[in-house]
């Protein structure tokens, strides 16, 4: 069937793209290529999504062999919700960059950029429809490498240092992780996720098994930026080019959470060995713990953050403590609430860091006290980090508070109270920092420069308030997302 090779064409396309832009060095014909990519995989995206509504999971076999035998994609409703959001991000990422890029790598440059970055976007598709564990190992490294290498070509020179430290802390990652692979695979002799779950359910509870899952729960934490496994991330947003930073914002640490939650809840036993449960209780609660801690206390040092980027980007640390407290809840509500501060979170960050572009566009700089007098200046741009600022916080009527109203459901149908009151901690922790970027934008009076400050132009802006009005309008209506999350936490779950 036509559908099952269109979870392949996801992968395919921008594999066959990326040389493309390599070849021919033009950076219209890099960004055309880029663009094309994007907008072919959404469509694709948005038919497999559809499709999963009612078959509920499509399997394409590489070369004709069946799993366990052969690698296989698995698309359900958990992974077509994911990579609806990565191809949405990147699409709209790509829009954005034409303008904004060429004030920040120079011409000769972007064919490189535009190449590594297909290649991320087809890494990170990769990683949410692949049903082996050791080909999602292959597509992070895919992605990771890409990543190293975009972030490294900001303008300010500690890009290459932050890239330095990503790539540290990206070794170490991997290599947790193919350890935990490579001892699954010790245990069982599979590697697909499906066989691998059938295994371990028949599997008297062992040591390997448990420190296999370990590693694993280890290696993604750091990929995903879990409080305390975060000091890569703050360095890798603030001096990447700004298109760039929106982009992985949006995609990067979401795809990993996604493996977390597909490892820990569709292979991990859950009911049927006395062995594995006290761990999986004990595991639960540590992530329950970090999160929090992540939410309060990232959100605490965004606050006394003097760049707007490395602010959002301490932000970012805290709203993944909520996907990862809801993951913690470990039940329908909870892993619903995670799938759904997925896409929130992804809307909002990606449209506060394209903002944060347009006023570096604009102004030269991303510095809190450049943002003097730019209320005024620069209303549209302002009022877009207003408006996603307040979707952080929570505040009814934007995606934010879609979000914080599931994941305090959830602890409430727990009988959590606690948890909602901290939940409710962090968001009075994410008004204050918000608080401080209104204030110097609309009540402190700037320099002459900042004064002759004029808007961005509609070339950024658009792409932008794209996500901006899609804040507002999934806010308001979250039927379609709060069903999706749904079906997603019940896919992961095997209900």
């Amino acid at each position: 069937m036509l559908i099952q090779h269109l979870s392949a064409f996801q992968i395919i396309i921008p594999l066959l793209a990326a040389p493309i832009c390599a070849i021919f060095g033009r950076a219209r014909i890099a960004w055309s290529v880029a663009a094309a990519v994007g907008l072919l995989c959404i469509v694709n995206s948005i038919y497999l999504l559809e499709h999963v509504q009612s078959v509920n999971v499509v399997i394409y076999s590489l070369g004709g062999w069946a799993a366990p035998f052969g690698i296989e994609y698995r698309i359900d409703a958990a992974n077509a919700f994911i990579l609806l959001i990565i191809s949405i991000i990147y699409f709209i990422g790509v829009i954005y960059a034409r303008s904004s890029i060429g004030s920040e790598v120079s011409d000769r440059s972007q064919r490189w950029l535009y190449t590594a970055w297909i290649l991320c976007f087809a890494g990170l598709c990769g990683i949410t429809i692949s049903g082996d564990v050791f080909n999602v190992f292959v597509f992070l490294e895919i992605s990771s490498l890409s990543t190293y290498i975009l972030i490294s070509f900001g303008s300010d020179r500690r890009s290459l240092t932050a890239a330095l430290r990503y790539l540290v802390m990206g070794t170490i990652a991997a290599t947790f992780y193919l350890i935990g692979v490579g001892l699954l695979y010790a245990l069982t002799g599979t590697l697909n996720m499906a066989d691998l779950a059938q295994r371990m359910e028949a599997l008297p509870g062992t040591g390997t098994a448990l420190v296999a899952f370990g590693f694993i729960t280890v290696g993604l934490s750091i990929k995903i930026a879990v409080f305390p496994f975060h000091n890569w991330l703050p360095n890798a947003y603030t001096y990447a080019p700004s298109a760039i930073t929106a982009f992985l914002a949006g995609t990067a640490t979401k795809a990993a959470v996604y493996v977390f939650i597909r490892l820990w809840f569709s292979v991990v036993p859950h009911d049927n060995d006395l062995f594995y449960i006290p761990i999986i209780q004990s595991t639960e609660w540590i992530l329950i713990a970090l999160g929090i801690l992540g939410a309060v206390i990232a959100s605490g040092v965004a606050f006394f953050q003097d760049d707007v980027k490395r602010l959002l980007a301490w932000s970012s640390i805290g709203q993944i403590g909520y996907m990862v407290l809801g993951i913690g809840l470990a039940s329908v509500a909870g892993i619903a609430a995670s799938f759904l501060h997925i896409f929130n979170h992804a809307l909002m960050k990606t449209a506060l860091f394209m903002a944060v572009g347009c006023l570096f566009f604009m102004n030269g700089a991303t510095q809190l006290t450049s943002l003097k007098n730019m209320g005024r200046k620069m209303p549209w741009t302002m009022a877009a980090i207003v408006i996603c600022g307040l979707s952080l916080v929570g505040v009814p009527f934007t995606t934010g508070f879609i979000s914080k109203w599931y994941l305090v459901s959830a602890a409430f149908e727990q009988n959590l109270w606690w948890v909602a009151l901290l939940v409710l901690l962090g968001s009075l922790v994410s008004a204050a920092y918000v608080w401080k970027i209104v204030e110097i934008a609309y009540f402190r009076v700037g320099t002459e420069k900042q004064i002759q400050v004029k808007e961005a132009p509609l070339s950024i802006l658009i792409p932008t308030w794209i996500l901006v009005l899609a804040n507002i309008y999934f806010g308001i209506n979250a039927q379609f997302t709060g069903s999706q999350a749904t079906r997603a936490a019940m896919a992961v779950l095997g209900m």
